[in-house]
């Protein structure tokens, strides 16, 4: 090969128009691939562009899309002025689930992408065409949020063949209007591994983190703080040498749960007084 920087990867684009959530999953034997894959914009889509990346695709095809332009459409205004464009490949995904793929006739092999409605799937340097394939039943027949589903296209991908060269890193990136920290931007998730020798494993990892920390709390999961679940609560605070006995009084015991609580940075899973998440109280008991 030249002395190229080729993402050679394997990606998937996706949009919920249920819920307006759009994103990306990727995986690649390249060092920090999310610096370079995944570009999504609340409202416009998502695109992947990855091969001989070339990244400025990226927020010129977010534009493109908020503009009004198709999928099919965009590609092509990425591609023509392009001289290495067969070298290139993209996968474009609009708010409305319209989508496109292309991948270059000078991409190195296997090399090739699936498109259909609400998600596009691509790769390149691939152990066979089966690991895009995967990618694109996994996403038509799972279930869940997006970023579940795009997790679990990666996982598919990996078991069908995935990347010829192996693996190294990985990266999960979905959008939402609104719905990020604190409802101040629009980054639902938003999660890379730089540089790992299972990063789909261990992006999966710190995915069910960022669900522990800013997911909601189910309803069937408030307990009340009283019997059990308080005796597991005060052994999980002394354990962390919040608290010195168990005979703390109700109110000590609420003032040393928020403690806990503001940090370890779960405000996200806070409830009133006399209340736990149950998968807080789990937290607190296993580490």
């Amino acid at each position: 090969m030249e002395n190229k920087k080729i993402v050679a990867t394997f990606s998937i684009v996706g949009v919920d128009p249920d819920t307006g959530e759009h994103g990306i999953a990727v995986q690649s034997k390249f060092i920090a691939v999310g610096a370079v894959v995944p570009w999504a914009k609340a409202g416009a889509g998502a695109v992947a562009t990855q091969a001989f990346a070339n990244p400025s695709y990226g927020p010129r095809g977010l534009e493109l899309l908020e503009k009004g332009y198709a999928p099919e459409e965009v590609i092509e205004q990425l591609i023509k002025d392009d001289p290495q464009r067969e070298e290139r490949q993209v996968g474009i995904v609009d708010a409305k689930g319209n989508s496109a793929t292309f991948t270059g006739k000078q991409c190195y092999d296997w090399a090739g992408g699936i498109h259909g409605r609400n998600f596009a799937a691509q790769g390149n340097i691939l152990v066979n065409e089966a690991t895009v394939a995967q990618m694109a039943r996994t996403f038509e027949q799972t279930e869940g949020n997006l970023a579940e589903r795009l997790l679990a296209c990666l996982q598919a991908a990996q078991e069908a063949g995935g990347d010829s060269r192996g693996k190294q890193s990985a990266a999960l990136y979905v959008v939402k209007e609104k719905a990020g920290y604190g409802g101040l931007n629009d980054r639902l998730v938003d999660l890379r591994v730089d540089d790992h020798p299972e990063p789909i494993e261990e992006i999966a990892r710190l995915y069910q983190l960022q669900q522990l920390y800013f997911g909601e709390t189910k309803p069937d999961n408030i307990l009340p703080l009283e019997g059990t679940v308080k005796q597991q609560v005060i052994s999980g605070l002394m354990g962390k040498g919040y608290i010195r006995s168990e005979g703390v009084s109700d109110e000590e015991l609420q003032k040393r749960l928020t403690e806990y609580l503001h940090t370890e940075n779960f405000e996200e899973r806070e409830l009133e007084p006399g209340k736990i998440d149950k998968e807080v109280l789990e937290f607190l008991n296993k580490q």
